[in-house]
């Protein structure tokens, strides 16, 4: 496999020191496939190859720690990563693409500039349609008219205190000089740390080390048990990777929450779905009984959202120590939005990626919250690569994390938010290189297609690849809550 050029190791060395990685190991990883892939004015390219190679590459250094023999070689190939960076609409069920973004879930034109709204799922749509003062059977019509002569910041605030969810389109400066954008800038891309020690509840568990498989290839994740509280794609990306390397992996739902079975369809390999109500005490029982022997805890709501049913970090550690969390937010932790709601395709919106990535026509740049509109609409990534990223991101976390769990005990936590990836694609990666567009590629050598419980699918393959690495998951993906909450 041929080697990419030095922008290559650029962000993947600064993705593994972020890891706590040894910088030598990053050496192990050759890069080929073809060129031009995910074009765009961002380096998203660069950003897709760096998160799958230190993925591959801690999945590796775990394999190498079980079994005691040398990391494998890892090999990154564009073609693969920008497949499954695509992967949701790669996806074919019985020849079906599965359904997309709703219609009102879009970008808007204001009186000051653009907005983006989400309204995938229904609760959402009825929140913004309130907030807007609109009956719940408003259509695009409706809405626009409704909007055309608001200001896209007084949208946001409107539209945020009745529980929906829309953001202004903002520059990259006016993100920089924002509240929360302040908050995003004080933190590195991710964080990786000890949650026992001083200061921490209880004392560091001893290490834990993990038995290799006799006679065959032991998967870096396999016996490992992993609960996974994560929706949408980032969060599910990480535990279907997880997934892929041998992790008994349950994804717990609230049923009173709605989810896209279309969704789940794409992210569901390896997995095993339940719903409990953990504010019942049945619920809350079972998720305990689980927790007890779980390796792995992945979270994906809002800061706080599972404080109140004993879902803290430092909390789920004093109860199960040597437990590693992964928490994973859109806006981070802390700033005036940390408690919002927030998607991929909203977050490249507020970071000004969507002003930078307006097409042509459209003027230098779309109208941003506090400017005057020009008459082209904002642009968007060509994958919901900060989500894709930061999901391939969590999952290498949790394997360092495990990694450094063999050596020296503890619990541990990583941190993650769509927004800290977001400011690294903007401000931490190289310029990306002209790129033409990538429509003559052919994905065909990356798909596979295989029987389901919910038909026949079409689906990309993992591009997380290492010597001895699977080549697909063990499972598809079933439905939606349809197994007992217990280990295999």
């Amino acid at each position: 496999m041929e080697q990419r050029g030095s922008g290559a190791r650029d962000g993947t060395e600064q993705a593994w020191r972020a890891l706590g990685g040894d910088p030598a190991l990053t050496a192990r990883i050759s890069y080929g496939g073809p060129p031009g892939l995910l074009p765009a004015r961002l380096p998203v390219m660069e950003l897709a190859r760096a998160t799958v190679a230190v993925c591959a590459l801690a999945a590796a250094e775990l394999a190498a720690r079980r079994d005691g023999g040398p990391v494998p070689a890892v090999r990154v190939d564009d073609g693969a990563v920008a497949t499954a960076f695509l992967s949701e609409r790669r996806l074919r069920i019985d020849g079906r693409a599965p359904a997309s973004f709703a219609p009102l879930s879009r970008f808007w034109p204001t009186a000051d500039g653009w907005v983006r709204t989400h309204a995938n799922y229904p609760h959402h749509r009825a929140r913004l349609l309130r907030a807007l003062d609109l009956p719940a059977t408003a259509g695009v019509p409706e809405a626009g008219a409704a909007l055309a002569d608001r200001r896209a910041e007084e949208i946001e605030e409107t539209v945020h205190a009745a529980g929906g969810l829309a953001v202004a389109a903002r520059s990259p400066e006016e993100w920089a000089a924002h509240p929360q954008g302040v908050a995003v800038a004080a933190h590195p891309l991710l964080t990786l740390e000890a949650l026992d020690g001083p200061g921490t509840p209880g004392a560091a568990a001893p290490p834990r080390l993990l038995p290799a498989t006799a006679g065959g290839v032991t998967l870096p994740a396999a016996g490992l048990r992993v609960l996974d509280l994560t929706r949408v794609i980032a969060g599910p990306v990480a535990t279907r990777t997880l997934a892929l390397l041998g992790a008994d992996v349950l994804r717990i739902d609230a049923p009173q929450l709605p989810e896209s079975q279309d969704a789940h369809s794409d992210t569901g390999f390896g997995k095993r779905s339940t719903a409990l109500d953990l504010g019942s005490r049945t619920g809350r029982a079972a998720f305990e009984e689980l927790l007890a022997d779980a390796d792995v805890v992945v979270t994906g709501y809002r800061p706080g959202a599972l404080d109140r049913f004993g879902l803290t970090p430092e909390a789920l550690a004093a109860r199960r120590p040597g437990l590693v969390v992964a928490r994973l937010s859109a806006w981070g932790d802390d700033g005036p939005w940390a408690g919002r709601r927030g998607f991929d395709s909203l977050v490249q919106v507020a970071t000004g990626i969507a002003v930078v990535e307006a097409g042509p026509g459209s003027g230098d740049a779309p109208g941003s919250a506090g400017g005057a509109r020009p008459g082209g609409t904002p642009g968007a990534l060509p994958a919901q690569a900060l989500d894709h990223g930061t999901g391939y991101l969590l999952a290498a976390a949790v394997l360092r994390a495990l990694t450094e769990r063999t050596r020296t005990g503890g619990s541990f936590l990583a941190t993650l938010a769509l927004a800290r990836t977001a400011r690294w694609l903007t401000h931490g990666l190289a310029p990306a290189d002209p790129a033409d567009d990538d429509a003559g590629h052919d994905p065909a050598p990356h798909l596979r297609e295989t029987d389901s419980p919910l038909g026949r699918l079409r689906y990309a393959l993992p591009p997380v690849t290492f010597d001895g690495s699977p080549a697909t998951w063990a499972t598809p993906p079933g439905r939606l809550s349809a197994d007992a909450p217990v280990w295999r």
